[in-house]
C-alpha cells in the first residue's frame, strides 16, 4: 500500500502537469486511484488541511508569487512572519566543524545512524555528540550510508534508533522551536555561509539562486551558491528546498522535484494558517 507520502507527490504532480484545466478533487482521486473521500483523509492526515487548501498553492503562479527577491528581512514581512525567531528558524542551532576536524576525517568521533518516517517518505538521520550531520530522504541510486562513511571515512559508525529524534525533526514549527535542533556542518567557507543563508529563508517562503548570491555579497557566483546547495548534507533541517529558479520552476533537488515541491506546498500552507491564526 502506498504511503500518504507517495499519494500526495503523485496527486501534487497531476495537479501541477494539469493546472490549467483545475481538475477536482474527484478527478485527482481518480488519478491516484482512491475515492475522493479517501484522498481527502489522506491528505488531512498529512498536512493537517484539505487538499484544496494545499492544492492552492501549486498554480502556475504559485512558486513565482513566494519567490522574494528582497532581502529576507522583507520577505518575512511580507509573509506576516517577522518575528526573530520565526525568521531565523531558532528550531536550528548551526555548529561548524574545526579545521582539525577536518583533517583527522572523523578519528575519534561516533556516529549514530538510523532510518525514521517522515512526512516526505523514510529518512536517514546521523547524529554525533554535538547534533547532527545528517539528514537524507530514501531516492533510487542514493545510499545515504555510503556517502556518510565516505564523508568521515574514519569514524566509528553504528546503528541507533533514531525514531524520537526524527519525531522531533519533522514536528511542526510551533512545537520545535523550545527545543532547538543542533546541526553540524563540514563544508568550506563560503558552503557554511550558504547553508547558513538558507535558514534564514522564513518557512512557506522562497528565494531564487541569484538573490541569495546578491544577499552573500558575490552576485555573480550563482554558480557557485548552487553547487553549495547541492552539497548541503542536512536536508530539510537546512532548507536547501526553499530556493529555486527565477521563472519559478521546481527542480535541482537532490531527492527529486516530487518531494521538493510537496515541503514548499505543505510549508506554504502550514505558515498560511499560522497567519491566519494570528491574525
Amino acid at each position: 500500500m502506498p504511503s500518504d507520502f507517495d499519494v500526495v507527490s503523485d496527486a501534487i504532480a497531476f495537479v501541477v502537469a494539469h493546472r490549467r484545466e483545475q481538475p477536482s478533487l474527484a478527478t485527482i482521486a481518480a488519478h491516484v486511484h482512491l475515492s475522493a473521500d479517501h484522498l481527502q483523509r489522506v491528505f488531512t492526515r498529512w498536512a493537517g488541511i484539505s487538499p484544496k487548501r494545499l492544492l492552492q498553492f501549486l498554480n502556475a503562479s504559485a512558486a513565482r508569487d513566494l519567490l522574494r527577491r528582497e532581502p529576507v528581512l522583507a520577505a518575512a514581512n511580507a509573509l506576516g512572519v517577522s518575528s526573530q525567531s520565526r525568521l531565523y528558524d531558532a528550531c536550528v542551532q548551526i555548529d561548524a566543524v574545526t579545521p582539525g576536524d577536518l583533517r583527522r576525517s572523523g578519528e575519534g568521533l561516533k556516529i549514530h545512524i538510523g532510518w525514521v518516517d517522515s512526512p516526505y517518505g523514510d529518512a536517514f538521520v546521523a547524529t554525533t555528540e554535538r547534533g547532527i550531520c545528517a539528514l537524507a530522504f530514501a531516492a533510487e541510486g542514493r545510499d545515504p550510508e555510503e556517502r556518510l562513511r565516505l564523508d568521515w571515512p574514519a569514524a566509528d559508525v553504528e546503528s541507533f534508533d533514531q525514531r524520537g529524534l526524527g519525531q522531533r525533526i519533522f514536528a511542526p514549527f510551533a512545537e520545535r522551536r523550545d527545543a532547538p535542533l543542533a546541526v553540524v556542518m563540514k563544508g568550506t567557507n563560503l558552503q557554511v555561509q550558504v547553508w547558513s543563508a538558507l535558514v534564514r529563508i522564513p518557512e512557506g517562503a522562497t528565494q531564487s539562486y541569484g538573490a541569495l548570491a546578491a544577499e552573500l555579497g558575490a552576485p555573480r557566483a550563482v554558480r557557485a551558491v548552487a553547487n553549495a546547495i547541492g552539497a548541503n548534507r542536512l536536508g530539510y533541517l537546512i532548507p536547501c528546498h526553499r530556493v529555486i529558479r527565477e521563472s519559478g520552476a521546481i527542480s535541482g533537488y537532490a531527492w527529486g522535484p516530487k518531494r521538493k515541491r510537496a515541503m514548499l506546498a505543505r510549508e506554504r500552507a502550514s505558515a498560511s494558517d499560522d497567519d491566519t491564526n494570528a491574525a
